[in-house]
């Protein structure tokens, strides 16, 4: 493969993680215009919703769950980084590809492969909120978990392409370019 392709390959990726990213700041945004609601409601004129409730805890599982597809596009992602950190650059692309590959793929197939089957149940069952007033369609949330999973795969698949570029030398170490059209 070409470098230049192994270039453009990585920033297709990259858009795609930039685009989870906008997606999980949009649904922050919504969780912050939620809350707002939800206190205001509360205090102000004693009444309160389950369901805007609930639906703060599913915007913020989709906060939380779409943000790390765009974590690991940002390096903002956990590590070990006082070894990490002391590495040359090709050695912190190998621990990067390995543990892309060992580590990161495995779970991300395992919990996408259970997400799956976890909301199909819901769905099936018709399972909604045990609160009354509550919100409907729960495997709506619960669906949330393998594709966030399945997007986490994705980004992961630029992530491991900027430490092959690394390794062979083709872009400087670990630098976040953000998306510019």
């Amino acid at each position: 493969m070409a470098p230049s392709t192994l270039l453009r390959a990585e920033r297709v990726f990259n858009r795609f993680s930039d685009g989870i990213g906008a997606f999980s700041a949009a649904a922050l945004l919504l969780l912050v215009f939620n809350v707002f609601y939800d206190v205001l409601m509360r205090y102000l004129l004693n009444d309160v919703s389950i369901g805007m409730q609930e639906l703060e805890w599913h915007l913020y599982s989709a906060v939380f769950l779409f943000g790390v597809a765009y974590a690991l596009r940002i390096d903002g992602h956990v590590r070990v980084d006082v070894i990490y950190e002391r590495l040359a650059p090709r050695r912190r692309a190998v621990i990067d590809i390995l543990g892309t590959i060992l580590l990161l793929w495995p779970f991300c197939f395992l919990v996408a492969d259970y997400g799956v089957s976890f909301a199909h149940e819901a769905w099936v069952i018709g399972e909604t909120s045990g609160d009354p007033g509550g919100l409907p369609a729960r495997w709506i949330v619960k669906a949330l978990i393998p594709t966030a999973f399945i997007c986490v795969l994705i980004s992961s698949l630029g992530f491991m392409l900027r430490a092959i570029n690394e390794y062979l030398g083709l872009e400087k170490a670990h630098a976040y370019q953000p998306f510019r059209p």
